[in-house]
């Protein structure tokens, strides 16, 4: 059966306070409706994804979480503190960490560090000691004295992360942290963001990377500004149990295009060389499209179920949207 629209938001565990409370949350710039009436709720201590495409309404929805955006309309809370009514008193308990790198590339690591301690007020006897913990799980420490403007895509992500919890915030939000950052940088920052969770920080992260995704508690999807689902990441993929097949073929740019004009295939995504193919009964309409497929010229090596990815997940909420 095809999956069905609106699907249930996981709940948090009975009897647990929120740490953020969306209400009705939306914002419009003149006609453009960037996100529209988002309502959920995200634990305290939880490692909360918020993905989608460009224009989902990703980085609004944070900037109004992080009280640097007012709401149209609704509401959210942060920690008991309204966005819409109190956005300076939200900032107290947030750090904000945004797309763009927005230290100071003449200062040195350390420099930027001790201004972000001056700013949220980091009481100097405690410095020294948040200072080395964060350069031991950042790895920053060996370039403290290196100019942030020196540093690397990477490097200079880690150093945001390590200025913006510089005030030991309750709440982190991180709006496309590994955007543009070599794999081993995104593994890092990963392991920093899993070290903060561990720590107690509730962590709002967005991501245009749907197997990033994967390693959050929960996931909230949008797309246009709308939340498509909510729940766990294995949850969300197993909706799409046993209908997607992994197929490899010749010249698989082409034979993707061959499989989207078929009509018992609801969608077909190139994943690095592989096919992934998504049908209502694979065991009724592979055999067929196959068919179809090698009496073009592109001749089948392979063709196996798996595990949908949550990138299947997403391609399968928004076309059945559409439709």
């Amino acid at each position: 059966m095809p999956l069905m629209l609106p699907m249930p938001l996981m709940p948090l565990a009975t009897g647990s306070e929120p740490a953020v409370s969306l209400q009705g949350l939306a914002r419009s710039f003149g006609p453009v409706h960037a996100v529209r009436g988002l309502t959920f709720d995200i634990a305290a201590g939880e490692l909360f994804g918020i993905v989608g495409p460009d224009g989902a309404g990703k980085t609004t929805t944070l900037r109004m979480l992080a009280g640097v955006l007012r709401p149209t309309s609704g509401d959210a809370t942060v920690l008991g503190v309204s966005v819409a009514r109190d956005p300076e008193g939200v900032k107290h308990h947030v750090a904000y960490m945004s797309q763009r790198f927005g230290l100071y590339t003449d200062l040195t690591v350390r420099e930027n560090i001790d201004f972000y301690a001056d700013l949220y007020g980091v009481p100097s006897g405690e410095r020294p000691a948040r200072r080395e913990r964060l350069y031991a799980f950042s790895g920053l420490g060996p370039f403290e004295h290196r100019l942030a403007g020196q540093l690397s895509g990477g490097m200079k992500q880690k150093l945001g992360l390590c200025a913006a919890l510089i005030h030991q915030p309750a709440v982190m939000i991180l709006d496309e942290p590994t955007f543009g950052v070599d794999p081993i940088s995104r593994r890092d920052l990963w392991l920093i963001v899993h070290e903060m969770v561990a720590s107690g920080t509730t962590v709002i992260v967005s991501t245009a990377y749907l197997d990033e995704a994967e390693r959050c508690d929960r996931v909230a999807m949008l797309h246009e500004g709308r939340l498509l689902a909510l729940d766990a990441p294995l949850p969300l993929q197993r909706r799409l149990e046993g209908r997607v097949l992994a197929v490899e073929a010749d010249r698989p740019r082409q034979a993707q295009g061959v499989l989207r004009s078929i009509p018992s295939v609801r969608h077909a995504v190139l994943f690095g060389e592989l096919l992934h193919v998504t049908f209502d009964d694979p065991g009724r309409d592979w055999p067929p499209a196959r068919a179809t497929l090698e009496a073009v010229g592109h001749p089948v090596r392979r063709a196996e179920p798996v595990e949908a990815s949550l990138e299947d997940v997403f391609i399968e909420l928004v076309g059945t949207q559409g439709r």
